[in-house]
């Protein structure tokens, strides 16, 4: 239960700083091209690899506690952006199953997209 409240508490303040930033930064460019989700998912992807990166607590200065790295990078990178957490998983597979990692991700991409493509068909249908 004190997992749970700690990663809901991250995702709550990731899923803030994911619209303020999005926000901030349309109001600053006009564009059609989606730059306010690109500078998100690739921010997402620096903090969540540099959470990872950081050494357990006690074994450094900059060590964290389980329960911090939870917070970090499952709730806030989680609540800010899934795809940081979709490439951290594509990089733990790489280093382990080069096949498993390319059919997660061809797979993720081509039925994510088929799923959002379906489910708004289907509303237009209803």
């Amino acid at each position: 239960m004190k997992e749970l409240l700690i990663v809901s508490v991250g995702s709550f303040l990731g899923g803030g700083l994911r619209y303020a930033v999005s926000r901030g930064f349309t109001l600053i460019v006009e564009t059609s091209f989606p730059f306010a989700t690109f500078l998100v998912n690739i921010l997402g992807c620096l903090f969540i690899g540099f959470f990872s990166g950081l050494p357990q607590s006690g074994s450094s200065f900059w060590g964290l506690r389980p329960e911090t790295r939870l917070l970090l990078t499952t709730g806030l990178c989680g609540g800010f952006t899934t795809f940081s957490t979709f490439m951290k998983e594509s990089q733990w597979l790489a280093g382990r199953h080069s096949w498993v990692m390319a059919a997660y991700i061809v797979l993720s991409l081509v039925l994510g997209f088929a799923a959002v493509w379906g489910g708004q068909h289907l509303a237009k249908a209803l």
